[in-house]
């Protein structure tokens, strides 16, 4: 019988990486090291949900919606946070805004999940396809456009297609990359759990298997529709209520076990795929390695 393919998709924020420490602390510490003082931590925090929200309202989709971009959009965010606690004739920092972008642009800001570029690099390893006949693996995130770049800070190799952007066919050809696209709300223009988040990496696989197989679209899309298709995230009703209203089959990132109700995928000895998804609706795991090594057949498969 024919391997199945696979296609993997995961959330970035909370899944792949999280904030090192408050993100509040981080810009306290970012703005002291700049020459700003007179605030406490609690006004802080205040002041950068207020100017996160206002600037949502002026600018919906980290200003994609109104043609601002992100980029202007969080340093209009950093200036709101600041301003109230200047002094008089007090102005801000010149450096103050390109510091906080760079920092959460990068793994600077961020801390990786355990093991994660070691975990995606093994799903690329030839032993990894005695479940798969292919695998492709996607970030479905609910975010502006720093993810691919943070990605890659943490050693990532990190493929340039993103939905909405052409890429030339060339770069894809030869080429294995740990992540193979990117479908951020940003560019899509709505968040999950929407279906149309993840009827987006469907499209980008669909693109995949036409610039790699050299099939027509519409060849490709009828391919993708035998593709068993995963969802991780650590959000139950953003990721696995959205993964699984859209058709896909959900696996919950719960690290710090508090999902008890869910079997835990550690734990299932279904030989495929397809006998763990038919016995269970939506499945937990505390670690994306762990993931890695069930699907790749590794020891986290067994007893």
């Amino acid at each position: 019988m024919a391997r199945p393919n696979l296609l993997l998709c995961f959330d970035a924020f909370g899944t792949l990486f999280r904030p090192k420490g408050l993100v509040a602390q981080q810009y306290s510490e970012v703005a002291r090291r700049c020459g700003l003082t007179g605030f406490s931590g609690h006004d802080l925090q205040a002041s950068l949900r207020a100017a996160i929200k206002d600037e949502a309202k002026r600018n919906p989709n980290y200003g994609k919606a109104t043609g601002l971009g992100a980029t202007k959009w969080w340093t209009n965010v950093i200036h709101k946070t600041f301003t109230p606690f200047l002094k008089t004739n007090q102005a801000l920092p010149k450096d103050l805004a390109p510091r906080l972008l760079h920092r959460f642009s990068s793994k600077e800001g961020y801390d990786a999940e355990e093991s994660l570029a070691s975990a995606l690099k093994s799903l690329r390893r030839t032993n990894a396809h005695r479940r798969f006949g292919r695998i492709v693996v996607g970030v479905v995130t609910n975010s502006d456009d720093r993810v691919p770049s943070i990605l890659s800070s943490f050693g990532i190799d990190v493929s340039p297609m993103r939905y909405g952007t052409e890429v030339d066919p060339g770069a894809l050809v030869g080429k294995n990359y740990d992540i193979d696209f990117h479908c951020m709300s940003y560019d899509v223009g709505v968040e999950k759990p929407d279906s149309l988040m993840f009827d987006s990496a469907e499209l980008m696989l669909t693109k995949i298997i036409t610039m790699r197989d050299g099939k027509s679209p519409a060849e490709a899309k009828a391919d993708i529709e035998t593709w068993r298709k995963v969802y991780v995230g650590d959000e139950f009703v953003k990721d696995v209520v959205g993964s699984g209203n859209a058709g896909w089959n959900p696996v919950l990132l719960d690290t710090n076990n508090q999902s008890g109700s869910i079997p835990r995928l550690e734990d299932q000895h279904s030989q495929t795929i397809d006998d763990l998804f038919k016995e269970h609706a939506v499945v937990r795991v505390s670690s994306v390695n762990g993931l890695a090594k069930w699907l790749t057949g590794g020891k986290s498969a067994v007893a």
